[in-house]
């Protein structure tokens, strides 16, 4: 069964989910996921799980990504994107570089973001953007996010264009709009791209048409990763020759036995179980409540 990881150029006006539909029916195959969604009018990096490689996606999707945004001041519109309606309009003050680059700085480390109306988290079982199209309005818990860098590329009349790394599940959308709110104008997102994904960059990533061509060419292999190639991100613990033979025969049995003879290990949440040779033979995952390990052998 055809199993690894595409990293895939999602191109503007698809979701997620049609490119997910779009790889089923190029590859012939059902099972592919990807590790994290793309707003419809975004484009850039997604990585996508293929066969059995889709039970790794928690691991690429908690990865932190990059993304290249240009942010139109002055306006605010109810889906924070170019798609909405304008529900504020005020006059753009003159700001200079330095007192851009004086509030970005607010948007940096550790912030408390209120998912937008239109995004797929989850209220009561029906998704936000659902809600919302119906023209309801509902309280959203704030999430804990982390903005590890944030830097002005340009200002450009009454848009900037902004270079965001982040953590997972943070709304570009409304990151912009915070920042326009913090600058007394408003904004929203009239162009998004991300950059990064983790290890994965849009230089290496294939569009769909080019995945067609590989496909058609036999040489699949030159887009698709393997999943133990992949995982090389997490941080390794090596298994002696006795050790991998114990996990092959009694996997999860064999586990406790062996974390027993490693080094306290620290408190990563994931690590990969590799043999001399670096290859990945399996990953483990902390479990809090109780404390234990969840093993996943790569295929």
């Amino acid at each position: 069964m055809l199993s690894g990881i595409v990293n895939l150029d999602k191109p503007r006006g698809m979701t997620s989910h049609d490119v997910v539909a779009a790889v089923r029916r190029i590859l012939g195959i059902h099972a592919v996921g990807h590790t994290g969604t793309l707003d419809p009018e975004a484009s850039g990096v997604l990585v996508l799980c293929l066969g059995r490689a889709t039970k790794f996606a928690r691991f690429f999707e908690a990865l932190e990504k990059t993304y290249w945004t240009v942010i139109q001041l002055g306006l605010c519109t109810d889906t924070q994107d170019a798609t909405g309606t304008i529900t504020r309009q005020c006059e753009v003050p003159p700001l200079t570089p330095a007192q851009l680059r004086d509030v970005l700085e607010r948007f940096q480390g550790p912030l408390q973001q209120t998912p937008p109306m239109y995004s797929a988290v989850k209220y009561h079982g029906q998704r936000l953007y659902r809600l919302a199209r119906q023209g309801q309005t509902v309280a959203r818990p704030a999430r804990g996010i982390f903005v590890r860098h944030l830097e002005l590329l340009e200002q450009r009349g009454t848009q900037i264009t902004l270079s965001v790394t982040c953590s997972k599940g943070t709304y570009i959308r409304t990151l912009g709009e915070d920042i326009g709110l913090a600058l007394g104008c408003g904004a929203h997102v009239v162009h998004l791209q991300r950059c990064r994904v983790g290890p994965f960059s849009l230089q290496g990533a294939c569009s769909l048409a080019v995945l067609q061509q590989h496909v058609h060419a036999g040489t699949l292999s030159q887009v698709l990763m393997p999943t133990t190639e992949a995982l090389s991100f997490l941080p390794s613990l090596i298994l002696t020759s006795q050790q991998y033979d114990d996990l092959r025969t009694r996997q999860g049995g064999a586990l406790s036995t062996i974390l027993d003879t490693m080094q306290p290990l620290s408190q990563h949440a994931c690590y990969r179980l590799c043999i001399q040779s670096q290859k990945t033979v399996a990953v483990i995952q902390r479990q809090w409540s109780p404390e234990r390990w969840k093993l996943y052998v790569t295929p």
